[in-house]
């Protein structure tokens, strides 16, 4: 494989973006959701109009992992009032890290992350924040072997079930 680069994505990287959110979200949670659920979500969260408007929103950001042409994974973040819950405004929302299964363990994640607390470093903020489901222990795994702490719960609803999300956030140091 070769190298993994990161870069900012922009509406041209729609299709790119919809096919890898389709693919990794089935991935990570078809097996324990019923796919009426499931083909829901998918077409809510990532048909065009929805995944445009996110990509044009002036306090979301999108990040792709790519190795030559193929697209890996992606980030999502978001500032100010794209947060999906108002705990600060001076806060960065992880809203998605997505990564296509065959990449895990490539440090796909973990160059997105690393991504993630650099631009809080240049943004100024005072914490990193992020919703996971209490039921996906590898990336609570994850976000806790880089420094992510529990802080609240909320409820994350996913067709006709009501799931629990952990909220966690990394303190930034300036």
């Amino acid at each position: 494989m070769s190298s993994i680069k990161i870069r900012k994505a922009t509406l041209t990287d729609l299709e790119a973006i919809q096919n890898i959110s389709k693919q990794t979200f089935i991935e990570t949670f078809a097996a324990v959701n019923t796919p009426e659920n499931i083909e829901n979500y998918v077409k809510e969260s990532f048909n065009s109009e929805q995944l445009t408007s996110e990509i044009n929103n002036a306090d979301s950001q999108f990040y792709l992992a790519t190795s030559g042409n193929e697209i890996l994974g992606y980030l999502k973040i978001n500032f100010g009032d794209a947060q999906t819950e108002t705990i600060t405004k001076n806060a960065l929302e992880v809203h998605r890290i997505y990564v296509s299964q065959a990449f895990h363990g490539k440090n796909v994640g973990q160059l997105l992350l690393d991504e993630v607390k650099k631009i809080a470093q240049h943004t100024g903020v005072d914490y990193i924040w992020l919703g996971v489901w209490e039921e996906n222990h590898r990336a609570l795994r994850f976000y806790t072997k880089n420094g992510f702490v529990e802080f609240d719960k909320h409820v994350f609803t996913l067709g006709n079930e009501e799931q629990t999300d952990l909220l966690m956030r990394l303190i930034i140091q300036h």
